[in-house]
This record gives structure tokens, C-alpha cells and sequence, in this order.
């Protein structure tokens, strides 16, 4: 049998951590216990009739983690589609923004990469309707083996023309394991969506890198979804997450213009908690005086309509 391939990041980066890692970063969480009684809020009140019905505005609903409902040009998005009740051996800390059953019928599925909390099965089972599945290479596979017809692999800089609207598969700094045997046979990345209208950057999983500024002078990006929560302790999660004051770094080498923050709040995968990364994005915001209207913080269940 054929190895399987492996991919890698840019320039090579290691991701990889060491059994004695592991120990050390085990023993420094036994000390450094966090209060996860403080939640990230809800939205007071959800579009979620208005969302059902929409046909022609352009909208952004987080739903929680790095699940968005993405609307545009007609068509019904959801990135990284997760609704599972634990992760691991943590319990989900927020309710999803809208019950899975009240979303509407999807048109289109994007997956960053194969992690549990980015890629749940049980939770693309009930989607309703009969969307195409947006995958990095190697994970088709995966979704193929489950019944799943219209799925389209991507590899880094890959590109597709869907109903007016251009989907591009972009790089991140990351690495990807589902079973003891396939660590880092799919790619990593993020997503562009691009309308006449509108560009949305769906940044995935990441470190910061200079795939940023790569990025940055192939597309012309406006609404960044980033990432900035799971990097605690950094020694040990650096390479892989970003932490508010890089996110905020990238978005600005990125030259967007709406700053949306996910990967924070909704599970415990890391020491940090969702309040803390919020003090620190706000705080590194203030210090380098960025526009607050750049700076949209949803609630959880909140919908942001694209002007």
C-alpha cells in the first residue's frame, strides 16, 4: 500500500507537540483553574423568521465557535457546521445561536479542515436540504463514505465559479487528525466568498503567518471572520491559534474592513476563556486606536445585514 500523503504549512512549520509537551501543558492546567461561569451572551433577539425567508440581503449569523450562516446572491451558507453538546470531555459552554432545526434549507457547506470541532458528521446529517460540501483535499473521502455525492475537494488557491458568486480556497497554519493514523493526510485553510457586492474571508484555524499578507495581495478582502480564542498556554498553542493581538495583526495586513471574532466562548479547548480573549482584543483595538465601527462583536444568535 501506497504511503499517504502528508501536507504541510508554509515554509514548513512544525505544529507538532511531544508527549512531554502534553505532560507539561496537563500540569500547568492543574494549577491555573478558570472560571467558566462567565458566558458569552446571547442575542436578546434572533432574526430567525426573517433569515428563513431572505432571498436578496446579504447577512451574517454566528451561530457559535467557527459556525456562521452566511447569506448572499439567494444562496444559504453555513462554515464549519457544529452543533454537538460536548467536545472531548467538555460540555458546549453556549447554546447554538439557532436550533439546528430552524435553519433554513442549505445550499452551501464549507469545511476548514477535519478537527471535531470544526467538522461534526451527526450535525451534517440534519441540515436540511441538499447543499454541496466545500472540503480541503483529502477529506472527500470522508464525506463520500457517508452517502455524501456533491462534494468538491480544494486544494490552497483553488477557485470556483457557483451561482455568480466565487469561492476560494485560501492557506492557514494549522494541521488536521480525525483517527490515530491520518494526522495531516486533508489540507487546512480558510475561505473567500466573493459577490459583486461583498467579500467575506472565512480565516478557519490558524497561527499567524505570512500567508496573511499572500493573501492580502490576491484578494481584496472586507468582512474578515477571525479567529482569536483557543491560545492559552501559547508556548504550547502559538503555531497553531491565534491570540487577539495576532488576529488583530493579520486583519490588518489583510487591509479588511470589518473585523467579525469567532473561535472563542463556545467550547473550553484551550486555558484561555471567552471573556478573557474579548478584555485582550479590546484592549490591543484601543491601543492601536482602530476604528470601533471596524470591530463587530456578535452575540451569539446575532445577525449582522451586509449594507
Amino acid at each position: 500500500m501506497a504511503p499517504k500523503h502528508r501536507y504541510a504549512n508554509l515554509d514548513s512549520i512544525d505544529t507538532n507537540k511531544t508527549i512531554k509537551d502534553m505532560f507539561r501543558w496537563q500540569k500547568e492546567r492543574k494549577n491555573n483553574k478558570k472560571d467558566l461561569s462567565i458566558l458569552i451572551d446571547q442575542a436578546p433577539e434572533k432574526e430567525i423568521e426573517r433569515l428563513t425567508t431572505n432571498r436578496s440581503a446579504a447577512s451574517i449569523t454566528w451561530i457559535g465557535h467557527s459556525t456562521f450562516l452566511i447569506q448572499m446572491n439567494g444562496l444559504n451558507m453555513i462554515t464549519d457546521p457544529v452543533w454537538a453538546k460536548r467536545m472531548a470531555f467538555q460540555n458546549r459552554l453556549t447554546e447554538p445561536g439557532i436550533p439546528l432545526s430552524d435553519l433554513p434549507p442549505i445550499d452551501i457547506v464549507f469545511i476548514s479542515h477535519g478537527h471535531y470541532d470544526h467538522l461534526d458528521f451527526p450535525t451534517i446529517r440534519c441540515i436540511k436540504g441538499n447543499p454541496t460540501y466545500f472540503v480541503p483535499v483529502g477529506l472527500g473521502r470522508s464525506f463520500k463514505l457517508r452517502g455524501y455525492k456533491k462534494v468538491i475537494e480544494s486544494d490552497w488557491y483553488d477557485s470556483f465559479v457557483y451561482d455568480e458568486l466565487i469561492f476560494s480556497f485560501v492557506p492557514a497554519q494549522h494541521w488536521t487528525k480525525r483517527t490515530l493514523t491520518d494526522t495531516n493526510t486533508s489540507r487546512w485553510g480558510g475561505w473567500i466568498i466573493e459577490s459583486e457586492q461583498h467579500s467575506i474571508y472565512f480565516v478557519g484555524d490558524t497561527g499567524y503567518f505570512r500567508g496573511f499578507q499572500e493573501i492580502a495581495e490576491k484578494f481584496t478582502i472586507q468582512t474578515v471572520l477571525m479567529p482569536i480564542g483557543a491560545y492559552e498556554p501559547e508556548w504550547f498553542m502559538k503555531e497553531s491559534h491565534l491570540n487577539p493581538e495576532d488576529a488583530i495583526k493579520a486583519f490588518v495586513e489583510l487591509n479588511g474592513t470589518t473585523f467579525i471574532p469567532m473561535h472563542y466562548g463556545t467550547y473550553h479547548l484551550a486555558d484561555d476563556t471567552g471573556p478573557e480573549s474579548i478584555a485582550r482584543l479590546d484592549a490591543e483595538w484601543d491601543r492601536l486606536a482602530l476604528a470601533q465601527s471596524s470591530l463587530k462583536k456578535l452575540l451569539i444568535g446575532e445577525t449582522l445585514w451586509l449594507a
